[in-house]
C-alpha cells in the first residue's frame, strides 16, 4: 500500500533539473531509515546521513581495518604528545571556494564550540590553527594518541565559511567537500543531491541522488521490490526473505543493540533493580527469534565485528545482588526506524513482566524521542548503537555514552570508578594497551548494570539488480561513493 506513494516521491526529486533524460534515468534513488533529527546538523546523529550519502568528509577516513587513512588531509605527523600537523591536499568546497588551512581551522573550531559537544569530542579539547599554505596544526589539551582516528568522525566534517553564516545553525547545503552536493532538503521527508564535478577524488558515476526518508521498514523493502528504490537502508529481518537473494546484502557491523537503564532517577537508580532487570533478559531469544539469525547474542558493549574484543573481555566488576521488583512500574521506550526494535522491546516487556516489573511500552520515530531519551525521561531505553561510528576508536563510545560528562549518556550513568577506568583507557597510547584498558572499562560499565547488551547486529541492505558499487560499510559511515551507479 505504501509503495505507490513512495514511487511518487521518487518521480521528480530533482531528476529533471539537468534537462538530460539520461541523467534523470541514472540518478540513484535511496531510501534511508532515519529522517533528520537535528536539521542535518553535522554535530549530532544526522552527521552519518551526510557521510553515508557522500556529502561530507573530514581530514581523515577509516580504512577496512579501522585505521586512519587520508581524506582532506594528504598526510600528517605527530610533533609532540599534544601536537599534530596535518598537510592538506588540493580541494575545493562545493560552493567553489578553496579548502584552505584557515577554512579547515575555522570549521574545526566551530565544532569545538557546539552545544552539546559532538560525541567525537567527548572529554577532549583541541585547538586548530592554520600553518603556512597547506598545514593545519592541531593541539589537544591532553595527549590524544588517536587524534587521526578522531578526525575521521562524521561529526567533524569540514565545511566552508558559508555554512556558518548563521551563528546558531550549520548549513551543509552546498558547503561540503564530498562527491555529492546537497541541493535541496524537504524537511524530514526527502532531499536532493547533485554530483559535484570538481570533487578532488574524481567524478562520481551517478549524476545525482534522490533521497526519501522512510521510517517504515516494510515500506522500504516494498519500494525496492517494485523498483522504486535502488538502495534501501536497514531492511527488516522479517522482509529479507521477500527480496531476491542477490538483492539482500547482510553485513556484520560494529552495532550493538542494548537495554539502557536510567541510573540517575526513577526505579533503576537502585542498582539491585538494575541487576534484576539484567537477570530477567534472555538474549538468545532475541538473536534467534526476533533477528532470525541475523544477529549474535549480546556479549558486551563490543561485538564480534570488533575482532580483538572477545579474547580480551573480562567479567563485569562490582555487580549488585538482584533485588525483587514486586510490581515496580517502569516505562520502556524505543524507536521504529530500526524495524526490529519494537519487537525487541515487546519481548523485553514480557521478560521483565515475568520477573515482576509492571511495564509501559512507548514507541516513536527516533527524531521525535531523542531529546526525551537524552533528558532521562524514560526508565529504560532500547538503543541500537554503532560502537565505532563516532571516531573508530573503541574508547570514544565509552566516554560519550557512560561517563558523567558524556554527551550521549542515555543511561544517565555517573560512576567515579567508571570515569576513572575510561580516563585510563583514553590515556593509553599503544594499540594493545588501549584495547586492554577499553575492556577493563567495559567490565566496570557492565558491572553497573546500567547497560545490558542484547544483540550484535548484521545490517541488511536492499540493493537493486541494476546497482553497482554500493558500499557495505561495517562502520555504517558510507553507503554511496564515486563508483556507485545504476
Amino acid at each position: 500500500m505504501l509503495a505507490p506513494a513512495l514511487a511518487g516521491c521518487f518521480a521528480s526529486n530533482g531528476a529533471g533539473e539537468t534537462g538530460n533524460p539520461a541523467d534523470a534515468a541514472s540518478r540513484l534513488r535511496v531510501a534511508l531509515a532515519f529522517p533528520p533529527a537535528e536539521n542535518l546538523s553535522p554535530y549530532g546523529a544526522d552527521a552519518t546521513i551526510l557521510s553515508r550519502l557522500g556529502v561530507t568528509e573530514g581530514l581523515t577516513a577509516l580504512d577496512a581495518n579501522g585505521a586512519a587513512t587520508p581524506a582532506l588531509a594528504a598526510s600528517w605527523r605527530q610533533e609532540d604528545d599534544r601536537t599534530w600537523l596535518f598537510t592538506l591536499r588540493e580541494a575545493t568546497f562545493q560552493d567553489g571556494s578553496e579548502v584552505t588551512p584557515a577554512a579547515v581551522a575555522a570549521s574545526l573550531t566551530r565544532a569545538t564550540e557546539a552545544k552539546p559537544a559532538p560525541a567525537a569530542l567527548a572529554g577532549v579539547t583541541l585547538t586548530a590553527k592554520a600553518e603556512g599554505a597547506t598545514g593545519v596544526r592541531i593541539t589537544t589539551g591532553n595527549p590524544d594518541p588517536i587524534l587521526p582516528l578522531r578526525l575521521s568522525s562524521p561529526s567533524l566534517a569540514v565545511l566552508s565559511a558559508k555554512a556558518y553564516k548563521n551563528k546558531d545553525d550549520v548549513d551543509p547545503v552546498g558547503t561540503a567537500t564530498g562527491p555529492y552536493a546537497l541541493t535541496k532538503v524537504m524537511g524530514a521527508t526527502a532531499a536532493t543531491l547533485d554530483r559535484y564535478d570538481d570533487y578532488w577524488g574524481g567524478r562520481a558515476q551517478a549524476p545525482g541522488i534522490d533521497v526519501k526518508f522512510v521510517a517504515d521498514g516494510t515500506a522500504r523493502a516494498s519500494a525496492l521490490r517494485t523498483d522504486q528504490v535502488d538502495l534501501a537502508e536497514s531492511v527488516p529481518v522479517a522482509q529479507a526473505a521477500t527480496l531476491d537473494k542477490a538483492g539482500r546484502k547482510a553485513t556484520a557491523t560494529t552495532r550493538t543493540t542494548s537495554l539502557l537503564l536510567n541510573s540517575e532517577k526513577g526505579p533503576f537508580k537502585d542498582a539491585a533493580l538494575r541487576a534484576a532487570a539484567r537477570r530477567a533478559v534472555d538474549t538468545s531469544v532475541l538473536a534467534k527469534g526476533v533477528y532470525e539469525g541475523y544477529a549474535d547474542a549480546g556479549a558486551g558493549i563490543y561485538g564480534p565485528a570488533v575482532t580483538w574484543a572477545e579474547g580480551k573481555r573480562t567479567a563485569p566488576v562490582g555487580r549488585a545482588k538482584p533485588g525483587k521488583p514486586e510490581g515496580t512500574r517502569i516505562t520502556l521506550a524505543t524507536y521504529d526506524n530500526r524495524p526490529e526494535l519494537p519487537e525487541v522491546a515487546q519481548v523485553l516487556k514480557q521478560q521483565l513482566e515475568k520477573a515482576g516489573f509492571a511495564v509501559t511500552l512507548e514507541v516513536r520515530e527516533y527524531s521525535r524521542m531523542e531529546s526525551d531519551a537524552l533528558a532521562g525521561k524514560f526508565d529504560a531505553f532500547v538503543l541500537a548503537r554503532n560502537t565505532l561510528v563516532d571516531t573508530g576508536d573503541p574508547v570514544s563510545v565509552l566516554a560519550s555514552d557512560y561517563t558523567c560528562d558524556g554527551g550521549y549518556n542515555i543511561a544517565r550513568l555517573c560512576d567515579k570508578d567508571v570515569d576513572r577506568a575510561v580516563a585510563d583507557a583514553e590515556a593509553a597510547t599503544e594499540t594493545a594497551e588501549r584495547q586492554d584498558a577499553a575492556m577493563a572499562a567495559e567490565a566496570r560499565i557492565l558491572g553497573t548494570d546500567a547497560v545490558v547488551p542484547l544483540v550484535h547486529q548484521r545490517i541488511i541492505t536492499g540493493v537493486g539488480t541494476s546497482v553497482r558499487g554500493e558500499i557495505l560499510d561495517p562502520y555504517e559511515r558510507t553507503l554511496v561513493g564515486i563508483g556507485t551507479r545504476r
